[in-house]
């Protein structure tokens, strides 16, 4: 996918410091969006070089993803990846879709920013993201509980992702 028309006009966006109306252009592009999605809101940036996006709401309400005035400062295929993510959990704490555990909720969210199944037209990131977000899907797996039922279920993953650091 060429990514230079969806930066010219997040870009254009920007501009007149539209930065919801991006985060919705970004969502619809690469088609991640939920009825459960309730819409975007502002955080406080953490600092200049540093994104944090969260999913605000209850568990079985619909969600709020929150965001930074400067998401649009960092690269696009970045940008993407982190609202994916937070689309994803979004999609995981609706009623019909519950994943209670946050660490099952966390796992998947880090699985799919490197393998892209669920949300198959988000852009990769570069290696060094995507083993950041390896590391931190092992961390969350291990959070699971030594030999829990959950890192069962998960245990293929894992390897995936494990393959995946080892051969960057």
């Amino acid at each position: 996918m060429n990514l230079e028309p969806i930066k010219n006009h997040i870009n254009a966006y920007k501009e007149h410091d539209q930065i919801f109306d991006a985060a919705h252009y970004l969502i619809d592009t690469f088609q991640l969006n939920s009825d459960s999605f309730a819409g975007f809101g502002f955080r406080p940036e953490v600092e200049p070089n540093k994104m944090l996006l969260t999913t605000e709401g209850f568990l079985g309400e619909k969600q709020m993803v929150m965001i930074p005035k400067n998401l649009f400062d960092f690269d696009l295929n970045l940008v993407a990846n982190m609202v994916a993510h937070e689309m994803l959990h979004v999609r995981q704490k609706a009623r019909e879709t519950l994943v209670e555990d946050k660490n099952e909720r966390e796992f998947q969210a880090y699985y799919e920013m490197l393998f892209h199944k669920k949300f198959p037209l988000v852009p990769d990131v570069s290696d060094f993201h995507k083993k950041f977000f390896g590391e931190k899907a092992l961390e969350y797996y291990k959070r699971m509980g030594e030999d829990s039922e959950l890192q069962k279920k998960y245990l293929e993953q894992k390897s995936e992702v494990e393959k995946l650091i080892g051969s960057l």
